[in-house]
């Protein structure tokens, strides 16, 4: 019985080994390059390991402090002859979100009193969506301009981000073909409800994007 518990135990290991690569057949360079030759055109879906969104929010007058969201989740669909034409869709858990202070991220999933609201997200916060109406390439066609409309806490507005091509290949781990990019975006808290203690905590929010996306 021992035997075939410790066979069981190893099983997981054991597949996740067949699966990988070993290391003497990785690639001597990274398999991302910054070449546009290299984006197929297609649907491509999140890759929510890899993405997420950093957000800065300046706190009294002295510094700026951070927080982050992850397991970002999405879609777009590209081609690289008609960039304009591109289309993209993200979804933002913000009940999840992360700082490095326990009492900060309690106090930003901090439930709404009775009869009142939030301060911030409050308890069980649907998910941000942030859904493309235009495109607009860059001269240098490396970047964009993407506007649309961002839903946060119940609140839906028009919002732009600047993004910018960072790289593309197939991923040598599941072989899908991946393109990156990293953008930047600020918006008002006070615009979608949470304008708690604005200004003299910052009513601007810096976002820094970065997101892979895989062809699906």
């Amino acid at each position: 019985m021992p035997r075939i518990r410790l066979i069981v135990a190893a099983l997981p290991l054991a597949l996740a080994t067949l699966a990988a690569p070993s290391f003497s057949q990785l690639p001597s360079e990274q398999p991302g390059k910054l070449d546009k030759s290299r984006v197929t055109a297609g649907t491509y879906a999140v890759d929510a390991t890899h993405s997420m969104i950093a957000w800065r929010v300046n706190h009294l007058g002295f510094n700026d402090y951070f927080g982050m969201f992850g397991q970002l989740g999405g879609s777009m669909t590209f081609d690289p002859a008609n960039p304009a034409a591109a289309k993209l869709t993200a979804t933002i858990p913000v009940s999840k979100v992360v700082t490095v202070d326990a009492a900060l991220t309690a106090h930003l999933l901090k439930a709404a009193p009775e009869g009142g609201k939030a301060d911030f997200f409050g308890a069980n916060a649907a998910d941000t969506v942030f859904v493309s109406t235009s495109v607009v390439p860059g001269a240098d066609g490396m970047s964009a301009t993407v506007n649309g409309n961002l839903t946060l806490n119940g609140v839906t507005k028009p919002a732009t981000f600047t993004a910018k091509f960072t790289g593309a290949g197939t991923n040598f781990f599941n072989k899908a073909p991946t393109v990156g990019f990293e953008g930047e975006a600020t918006i008002k808290r006070s615009e979608f409800g949470m304008g708690f203690f604005a200004p003299l905590v910052g009513d601007e929010v810096k976002l820094q994007i970065t997101i892979a996306f895989e062809k699906k």
